[in-house]
């Protein structure tokens, strides 16, 4: 089901000037489930296998537009202390200065600048995202899953996607050499997000 487009009674695609009113409805301000969300990565360690984590806490928003995608934006801020790999002793390492410095840095953010739609259900957004003092662009590429109302009556959307980055763009260049070459820890990081957003409900007056 696509956000921006639908096909016609002669299954021919619509422009997207024809927006689906059911799915331009979607339009509106929606908050991040914390809990039925998941913001994780993966790298590869000592070039033979993948070390994967998740951060525990995050919040964010998200501002749809479903008659024009380009207005559309997101916002994102994770608590870097809640990174959980699974390893007690790892996770304190990458909480250190030699990685995060959490102490210094908490926070990771992300704050959309543009969206698009490629096709389909495919959507692309791009921001810049800070990890400790260095902030650079990012583009994530993302699925719509599609909508739903929960049993407390909450309208809810879903995105699935993610994204390659090299982490010594963001100043984490720790790494360890391996007597056999290579190193520890890869420069290549998968960063995966699995949102799903409850619509703010109007205040009232």
């Amino acid at each position: 089901m696509s956000l921006f487009s639908r096909k016609s009674e002669t299954g021919s695609t619509a422009t997207a000037t024809e927006v689906n009113p059911e799915l331009a409805a979607l339009t509106g301000e929606y908050t991040i489930d914390p809990t039925h969300s998941s913001i994780s990565f993966q790298v590869r360690h000592a070039m033979v296998t993948n070390v994967r984590g998740t951060f525990g806490k995050h919040e964010g928003t998200l501002s749809l537009d479903g008659s024009k995608p380009e207005n559309s934006s997101a916002s994102i801020d994770v608590e870097i202390e809640s990174i959980d790999t699974g390893a007690p002793d790892r996770d304190g390492h990458l909480r250190s200065a030699d990685f995060f410095d959490v102490e210094t840095f908490p926070k990771m953010t992300f704050r959309s600048t543009s969206a698009e739609q490629v096709g389909g259900d495919e959507y692309r957004i791009t921001g810049d995202l800070t990890i400790k003092d260095v902030t650079k662009p990012l583009t994530i590429d993302l699925e719509f899953h599609g909508k739903a109302t929960d049993p407390y009556g909450n309208e809810r959307v879903g995105f699935e996607g993610g994204t390659t980055i090299s982490r010594s763009d963001w100043g984490l260049t720790w790494n360890a050499a391996l007597e056999t070459g290579g190193v520890v820890v890869s420069d290549k990081v998968k960063l995966l997000f699995d949102i799903s957003a409850i619509k703010n409900k109007p205040e009232a007056v």
